[in-house]
Formats: structure tokens, C-alpha cells, sequence
């Protein structure tokens, strides 16, 4: 439920309304705004009803949330969630940039792939230190000494580093070399997992399982913020259809789709969602153009010698261009690049 206070309202009187919310055993919020304040109550809705709170004087108008995604619905908010990364915001009125290699493989790789992100207006690196693969032959990723390599290049280029993360018990270990989380593709509803991530105070990017609905890629979103985490953002990457042209089929009418149900901050990965180097930076544009927050792409100094995902990778040539092309698709959907 979503209780709306009258403008002359306290915070007592809030407190007061959410003493008795938890009392029920439901689980109260506390959502204080510009003109009035507004409580949210989660739980049993037979329980909610037996409260009364409509009898409250204090209370303009009791509403019910009709989404199975509560906390991320932009019914509980109307306003665009905006996430800090680094000096960065992801969300409102900005699209970011956030790219470098799929895997970090060693350290003149990470090195010479984050001055080129920086050099070119990227405000985040990304990369890969476990690297979850489909054959059990390729890649595995750097593991710890990956994230050490990448703690040092985001230090040295001032730029906020992202790696997914595979485990629940990598989380403590991950949060002293990285700014934000990653939960990939094959992880959208590994509960654990983002029970874990929601634990934490850190960014989390969030993409969405390969045959997964946006109503299941939201309620995973719910999961992290119903541990306290509202850092979250949104990747759409691409799901899995019958098309063979492309690795996946990019999503992007998800994009403006859950824009208008959620408050969350939304990006798109078009190397994931394409899987041709050639088709990324057209994608980024379209993803500008249809009200994304931003982007996540790979980017490699030499994407011919890369260990995986060369064939998606964008080397400085191509990152450079793809930035040049981005403005004014950007400016256009009435954002300015972070």
C-alpha cells in the first residue's frame, strides 16, 4: 500500500503510522517528499486492510500497488532514481558511458583499454575477473589478481571500476577492489546472490537473463532493493530468440517499457546484444534515442589478440567514433552525455 500524509502531516505522525505498520509485522517506508510525505506499507494486504490507516486524520488517500515489483514501480515512485558512481550520476538527465574489456587478461591490457575509455569520454571501466563461459575450455578470467589489476587502472585513469560477480561469497572479498557490482545474464535470479549484493551499499548493475521477462528482470530487482540497496540500474543486453544474425536480439522496446514502469535508471549493452563489432555503435545511438541512461560496451586496445569477446570488442578507432556519433542522438532524447 502506498499511504499518502495531508501537507500539514509531521514527522511524528509518520512515525507514528509506521510504529503501527511494523507493529502488524508488515514492512514499513519511509518516503518523505518536496510537498508531503509519503509511507509505503509491504506485506499481507488482509493485515493492511484491518489497520485502517484511511481513518487516520493524518492521511489523504491509501492506495494499493497493483505491480508484483513493489519497491521498484514507479507507483511507489514517481521520480527517476539517480545512481552515484564515482563523481558520476547514472540516471535523470545524463547518459553515461561506462566500457573496457570483456576480460581483464593482464595488466598492460587493462592499462592501455582504460586510457582509451578515458581519453574518449567514458566515465566508467568495465571488466571481467571471473568470467562465468558456456564451455569450461575458455577463459576463466584473473580471479582475484584480475580485480587487483583493475583496481590499479581505475586508480590511475580516476575511473570507477565494474566486474561481475559470480558468488554470493565473493561479495565481501569483491567490495574492497571495485566501486559497483555486476550481476550478469546467467545470474539474474540467483536469489543468493542478490540478497548478498542488496546487503552492500555499492552500485549494482543488473542485466537481464537471456529468456528472461521484464516482469522477472524487475522482480530481481525487487529482490536487492528489498535488502536495502537502491543503487541499482538496469542493463538490458539482449534475450535469446529463434534469430540467428545476431549473438542475441537487443531488447531495446524493454528499454522504454520499463522506463515507464520503474523508477530505476536503465542501460543497455549492445556488444552482448549484438555480438558484431560493426552493429554496437548504431545500437548505442538507437539506445540514446529510445531514453537510455546510458551504455555498457566492450572496448579492447587490440581486440585481434583479445582472450574473449574480440569479435565484439571496439578498439580505440571505433570507441572514439562511437562517441563522436552518440551526441547528438543524446541531445536529441534531451540528455547530455556524463
Amino acid at each position: 500500500m502506498i499511504i499518502v500524509l495531508t501537507p500539514k502531516a509531521t514527522e511524528a505522525d509518520a512515525k507514528q503510522i509506521l510504529n503501527k505498520i511494523e507493529q502488524a509485522g508488515l514492512k514499513p517506508l519511509y518516503m518523505p517528499g518536496i510537498e508531503r510525505i509519503v509511507l509505503g506499507a509491504l506485506g499481507d494486504e488482509r493485515i493492511l486492510a484491518s489497520l485502517q490507516l484511511a481513518a487516520n486524520p493524518m492521511v489523504e488517500s491509501v492506495k494499493p500497488i497493483l505491480t508484483s515489483y513493489k519497491q521498484v514501480s514507479r507507483e511507489m515512485q514517481s521520480f527517476d532514481t539517480q545512481v552515484q558512481f564515482g563523481n558520476k550520476l547514472i540516471g535523470g538527465g545524463s547518459f553515461a558511458v561506462i566500457a573496457g574489456p570483456c576480460a581483464i587478461e593482464n595488466k598492460d591490457q587493462i592499462f592501455k583499454s582504460a586510457a582509451i575509455v578515458k581519453k574518449h569520454g567514458g566515465i566508467g571501466l568495465r571488466g571481467g575477473a571471473f568470467k562465468p563461459r558456456t564451455s569450461p575450455y575458455s577463459f576463466q578470467g584473473l580471479e582475484e589478481q584480475g580485480l587487483k589489476l583493475m583496481q590499479q587502472a581505475s586508480l590511475e585513469y580516476d575511473l570507477p571500476s565494474v566486474t561481475e560477480v559470480i558468488d554470493a561469497s565473493h561479495v565481501e572479498m569483491m567490495s574492497q577492489y571495485v566501486d559497483a557490482f555486476q550481476i550478469g545474464a546467467r545470474n539474474m535470479q540467483n536469489f543468493r546472490l542478490l540478497k548478498a549484493v542488496g546487503q552492500t551499499d555499492k552500485p549494482v548493475i543488473l542485466k537481464r537473463g537471456m529468456s528472461a521477462t521484464i516482469e522477472e528482470l524487475l522482480l530481481a530487482a525487487e529482490y536487492i532493493f528489498n535488502e536495502g540497496n537502491r543503487n541499482i540500474i538496469i542493463c538490458e543486453r539482449g534475450i535469446r530468440t529463434f534469430e540467428r544474425a545476431t549473438r542475441n536480439t537487443l531488447d531495446l522496446g524493454a528499454v522504454a517499457y520499463i522506463k515507464t514502469k520503474s523508477h530505476l535508471p536503465v542501460i543497455v549493452d549492445p556488444s552482448h546484444g549484438t555480438g558484431i563489432r560493426e552493429l554496437v555503435s548504431p545500437m548505442a545511438r538507437a539506445a540514446a534515442a529510445c531514453g537510455a541512461d546510458g551504455i555498457i560496451v566492450e572496448v579492447h586496445y587490440d581486440p585481434l589478440v583479445a582472450l574473449s569477446d574480440g569479435m565484439q570488442s571496439l578498439d580505440e578507432k571505433d570507441f572514439e567514433k562511437l562517441m563522436r556519433g552518440l551526441q547528438p542522438f543524446v541531445t536529441a532524447a534531451g540528455k547530455v552525455i556524463a
